[in-house]
């Protein structure tokens, strides 16, 4: 299996990828308003990377549920360094976090070559032609509604298999559009318009998406769902939790807050792994 983002390549299967994240907002869930100032946020964007991860995916705008939109012209203003100081000095692979084809745009100039889109199931069809004209990786992910209505749209009779369906759709779609499958990243959107039910139900079926035949992302790090079923509001054992299971089961990509921690738990789950072969 391969994945291309304009002139990165990579070939699956291969040891699992470490997403680190850098929210450069003033109200995301976790780590809101830490790295917000772009000098906070490109050193923490570094150390991220000294750290192992593969990918250092920067977002401008919160979608936890209920958070507020904010415009296209402050998304820029607050990812643009950042993903142009990451690009020339970290080495990794940049992924910007957006669902607004023109912050896409403009971090694709300034070195992004990944677009995280929490939009797929988007109407329009902006986005689509933008990441076929420039050849970038693209993060298909799961959700109903929006950030601010995902919370009153978590009703499924099967979620595995309305995941799936919604991802054979869209496949279809992004090939109408002129953009390779070996482009496509594929996100069942943990803790998006699901209920932490249908986080571990979509934990529990992970092999199921592996039939895609593309990576499969997993971003389960400090999300809700682990604090409501653990009872703490400490949520790294149950994320290093999720991290481990979802590479024992297929997945090849994990998105994280804590990339050291992550890390050292996916490569010891890998050496496991190899022992049963």
């Amino acid at each position: 299996m391969i994945f291309y983002a304009r002139d990165i390549t990579l070939s699956f299967p291969r040891p699992a990828l470490i997403m680190g994240i850098l929210n450069v907002t003033p109200d995301s869930f976790s780590d809101g308003g830490k790295f917000f100032d772009p000098e906070a946020a490109v050193k923490h964007g570094l150390a991220l990377a000294s750290e192992g991860a593969d990918i250092l995916d920067v977002g401008g705008e919160s979608t936890r549920p209920n958070a507020e939109p904010v415009s296209e012209a402050e998304e820029l203003r607050r990812v643009a360094p950042v993903v142009e100081a990451l690009a020339a000095r970290s080495g990794k692979i940049i992924s910007i976090d957006t669902y607004k084809p023109g912050v896409a745009r403009a971090a694709i100039k300034l070195g992004a070559v990944i677009v995280n889109d929490i939009g797929g199931n988007r109407t329009d069809t902006a986005m689509y032609r933008l990441v076929a004209e420039t050849g970038v990786g693209y993060v298909l992910m799961h959700m109903k509604g929006t950030p601010q209505t995902m919370l009153a749209e978590a009703n499924y009779e099967d979620v595995t298999a309305e995941v799936l369906e919604f991802f054979g759709n869209r496949r279809r779609t992004l090939l109408q559009y002129g953009i390779a499958s070996d482009q496509v990243i594929l996100d069942p959107g943990i803790g998006f318009a699901k209920t932490a039910e249908h986080n571990l139900q979509l934990l529990a079926q992970l092999k199921r998406f592996t039939i895609e035949q593309r990576p499969v992302l997993i971003g389960a790090s400090r999300k809700s769902f682990i604090g409501k079923l653990l009872g703490t509001q400490d949520r790294l054992p149950g994320s290093l939790a999720c991290a481990a299971w979802a590479v024992q089961n297929g997945a090849q990509i994990i998105r994280t807050h804590d990339v050291a921690a992550t890390l050292r738990t996916v490569r010891m789950t890998e050496q496991i792994q190899a022992c049963q072969a």
